[in-house]
């Protein structure tokens, strides 16, 4: 214990020196929030007959609640619950909520309470919608953080294992929260989502066998060594995003779609952006284009001999794969043959609860602090996800790690989901006040990238779209808009589960499934009610439909092979400069 006070003393000096040289930027920033919910507040006044009958209805479904307890300690079953947790809220499984009586009337009060302080804060008329969807947003995150389930005295199952363990569960959990405090750094608290020392990229994770054949100061490119005898002539250039790193579709060979396209024949390219440090500040969304994706297309058409690729853009790189298309037809630049989308966003009308972060205000906040630093830590990205599954991504493991004391179970996709990078000032800005804030990319004319005023409706190139039905990310409504701003074919097809797991789906597992439709109707809700749904992955789905524009089969081509000369073993050097 003394060891743990000594290092707790000397986490909280580092707190307060931190404090002392803080620039105040937060990503959720009281001064936003606080005018939010005064904004609110002031609307919520000019009907206070709507405030009473909620507060009437609340006290309503309390006497109930305290009705039936009575009637619970008086030996009689009380009748059905006043409040259920939705049937997808993990908080509440174990049977000690149901069936003490204590801790499940604490469930149903908290259910209540924060059952109608959510129904006060949507109904209230006259807040504009963004406003609205930020009191919203964070309304919910007060709730959360405010559960039952988050307290050692207040959730079972903790209180089960102080007693078992003599209070060493707790003792643990302090350990791990020190842990988390010290690796986080700079008053950033980053709570273990998984057992890092679990994983090695380029050893049990990130493992496809390949080489890197070209980098920049923005990236590497990784070419992949063949695993059949034969290939599809035109090669396959996949572009991640640089919000993370690539390896997400390289995680382990059964769930690795490098791989697997890698076995269907095709010769596949990978870029492994840059982790990018103060240097790179003024690394622009034009130089993303021109140094990153322009620049992979010159080396893959080098090191095969081919004068056409086929592309495939995930998440921003999806968003850069558009603009880069745009940018290349007003050139008359012929060298893609087609284009696969993986849920990308080029249409940001409706961006998701993303949006809560987004305005002239908190953009100037941002602004004014990668100014200083020249870039946004990685750690703000990835708080930002995390809030929007805070349940999943963050109270659950605060309860597991921190009051149950338990160990972080290694977990490929969350240890890739902790492994952030930073974003350069220039280009993040941009992006954010370009795409998200002014959605401009949609306007023909709207963005203008060195010199050339971009219009999507000039990619004439056949196109993919894939979306993920429970994308908290990108909206799969919203990608679909995209859909309809192309101006060649489309095949908009959509995945079970969400921004990641939908995409990640090798057909082995045979999970998710997936809905398809040749035509694109005028409405995205039109499609799905038009569409086929399909069992397992859409991987097949999309094999067959890239395959049809990747030429005949020619003699395998391995690394080196071509006028590009060997690098490096992959996943190569860059993807290992961890940031936080």
């Amino acid at each position: 214990m003394m060891e743990l006070m000594e290092r707790s003393q000397g986490i909280l000096r580092q707190q307060f020196d931190w404090l002392a040289k803080d620039d105040g930027f937060r990503l959720m920033d009281p001064a936003v929030i606080g005018q939010a919910f005064q904004d609110m507040t002031q609307r919520a006044w000019d009907n206070p007959a709507r405030l009473i009958r909620e507060q009437f209805a609340y006290w309503n479904d309390i006497t109930r609640l305290w009705q039936q307890t009575a009637l619970r300690i008086l030996g009689d079953g009380g009748g059905p619950p006043v409040a259920e947790p939705a049937p997808d809220d993990k908080r509440f499984k174990d049977k000690e909520w149901v069936e003490n009586l204590v801790f499940d009337v604490v469930k149903q009060a908290y259910l209540l309470t924060a059952r109608h302080i959510q129904s006060t804060v949507s109904q209230i008329e006259g807040v504009d919608p963004h406003t609205a969807r930020k009191v919203g947003f964070y309304t919910r995150q007060v709730l959360g953080a405010l559960s039952p389930s988050n307290f050692a005295a207040t959730n079972p199952e903790v209180v089960r294992a102080t007693i078992e363990s003599g209070g060493e569960n707790l003792v643990k959990g302090l350990r791990h929260l020190l842990d988390d405090m010290e690796r986080g750094g700079g008053g950033h608290l980053s709570v273990s989502l998984t057992d890092r020392s679990a994983f090695r990229v380029g050893e049990n994770i990130a493992q496809t066998p390949g080489k890197v054949v070209f980098q920049n100061e923005m990236m590497q490119l990784l070419q992949y060594t063949p695993l059949t005898d034969t290939v599809r002539e035109r090669p396959l250039l996949i572009v991640p995003p640089w919000i993370n790193k690539f390896y997400v579709l390289d995680l382990k060979p059964q769930n690795s779609f490098v791989r697997w396209a890698v076995e269907q024949g095709h010769t596949v390219f990978v870029i492994s952006w840059v982790n990018p440090d103060e240097t790179l500040a003024d690394v622009s969304f034009e130089q993303y284009m021109k140094r990153g994706l322009l620049a992979a297309i010159d080396a893959v058409t080098a090191a095969t001999g081919q004068k056409r690729v086929n592309a495939v853009g995930y998440c921003i790189g999806g968003t850069l794969l558009a603009t880069t298309l745009a940018w290349m037809a007003a050139k008359k630049d012929r060298r893609v043959a087609s284009a696969t989308y993986f849920t990308s966003l080029v249409d940001f009308s409706d961006p998701g609860e993303l949006a809560v972060f987004i305005d002239d205000q908190q953009l100037d906040l941002m602004d004014e602090h990668m100014r200083r630093k020249g870039y946004l830590e990685a750690h703000h990205l990835s708080d930002a996800f995390s809030l929007l599954r805070e349940n999943d991504l963050i109270w659950s493991f605060v309860v597991r790690n921190y009051l149950l004391g338990q160990e972080p179970m290694p977990f490929d996709l969350l240890y890739w989901n902790s492994d952030s990078t930073h974003m350069p000032a220039a280009m993040h800005s941009f992006y954010l006040r370009n795409m998200y804030l002014r959605n401009l990319l949609r306007e023909p004319g709207g963005i203008t990238i060195g010199g050339v005023p971009l219009d999507l409706r000039d990619i004439k190139v056949p196109t993919y779209f894939l979306s993920a039905r429970e994308d908290h990310i990108a909206p799969w409504k919203t990608t679909y808009l995209g859909a309809g701003l192309m101006g060649g074919p489309v095949r908009f097809v959509l995945s079970g589960s969400g921004h990641i797991a939908g995409v990640i789906n090798p057909p082995k597992a045979r999970k998710y499934g997936y809905w398809t439709n040749p035509v694109l109707a005028p409405t995205a809700d039109g499609w799905l009610e038009a569409a086929q749904q399909n069992e397992g992955s859409w991987w097949p789905d999309w094999d067959a439909w890239v395959s049809e524009f990747g030429g005949s089969r020619v003699p395998a081509r391995h690394p080196g092979d071509g006028r590009l000369p060997v690098i490096e073993d992959a996943p190569g050097s860059y993807v290992k400069v961890r940031r936080t």
